[in-house]
């Protein structure tokens, strides 16, 4: 069985990357290794910062595979924001709630377009060993912002996300539905037919 380490104490995010790898993988979070502290984020790229957490985390445990993802939510009304900034829109230490919160007030506070106000998630998957960079891969999925929350599933901004060609948000919708079409589920898909092809031919 493959080891892989999630570079994130969110159990959500490893959760969903372990489904989506399926048998044969063993994935742990941070949790695991509780004395590993990730670098700050200062990328302004999700990449960079995706670059970042793995370079940081494999430094702690050489000779591990690790996954770090950096993702967020990009909103055309808002001229991307928050981007990079997804989760600590709110400032340093913000809930999810609070992030949510900030969306709607900025959302609720400009006028509507005719098309709703359109965004998207975007994730990027970085994969380092001994903080060599191994492969980066990208993944987006497009929808549109509701103000209103609808949903207590999935984490971050899922209430308030409906993508498209669906009548509801991803607070909503099953963890199968969002791991087939979500920005992760599109990374992590480029992810695992690399390392299948790269590490288990």
């Amino acid at each position: 069985m493959s080891e892989l380490l999630v570079a994130t104490s969110n159990a959500h995010k490893t959760q969903e990357i372990a489904a989506m790898l399926g048998v044969g993988w063993q994935v742990h979070s941070l949790s695991a290794f509780p004395g590993v502290t990730l670098p700050e984020e200062t990328g302004t790229t999700f990449a960079a910062n995706a670059i970042l957490k793995a370079q940081g985390a494999s430094a702690a445990l050489p000779g591990l595979l690790v996954l770090a993802d950096d993702s967020g939510l990009e909103v055309d009304a808002l001229k991307g924001e928050p981007g990079v900034w997804s989760a600590r829109y709110a400032g340093e230490g913000a809930t999810d709630a609070d992030n949510r919160q900030k969306l709607k007030a900025a959302l609720g506070a400009l006028e509507q377009p005719s098309t709703g106000f359109t965004g998207r998630f975007r994730c990027s998957l970085a994969l380092v060993k001994d903080e060599q960079v191994l492969h980066v891969t990208q993944g987006a999925v497009e929808g549109h912002l509701r103000l209103e929350e609808q949903g207590a599933g999935g984490f971050g901004y899922d209430a308030l996300f409906q993508p498209v060609g669906y009548e509801d948000t991803f607070g909503v919708l099953s963890p199968e539905v969002k791991n087939s079409l979500s920005h992760r589920a599109r990374a992590m898909a480029e992810m695992q037919t690399w390392l299948t092809e790269k590490l288990q031919a």
